[in-house]
């Protein structure tokens, strides 16, 4: 297997688009794996318990979002491969991390999807 950085949109104020980009990401990694590949998609992972010191605007209770963003692209600068999922656009932190990807030499393949998982 070679190890893939995920590329999809996360964060909407929208509580409804937010649920749709998480079930997204979801297939994207489903798909991932599919594809015989072992992904890994930091904003997916380290967003889901801020109470427990993951990623949330209260800095006293967590590590923060720049701490997180830091620990996705570490693991990011040892992926063979980023995937970035297109459906839903690309989004400002997905352009960020396609830079990266850019800039780090690592391949970058753009996917997408013609119908959503629920």
């Amino acid at each position: 297997m070679i190890c893939v950085i995920v590329e999809s949109p996360y964060h909407s104020p929208d509580p409804q688009m937010l649920h749709d980009n998480i079930q997204y990401a979801r297939q994207a990694m489903q798909d991932c794996l599919r594809h015989g590949e072992a992904p890994f998609l930091s904003h997916l992972l380290y967003t889901q318990v801020p109470e427990y010191g993951f990623v949330a605007e209260d800095q006293h209770i967590c590590v923060g979002r720049e701490l997180a963003i830091q620990a996705g692209l570490a693991w990011g600068a040892r992926a063979d491969k980023t995937v970035v999922y297109i459906d839903r656009g690309i989004s400002q932190g997905m352009e960020y991390g396609i830079k990266r990807a850019q800039q780090e030499g690592r391949a970058i393949e753009y996917r997408g999807f013609d119908t959503m998982v629920d």
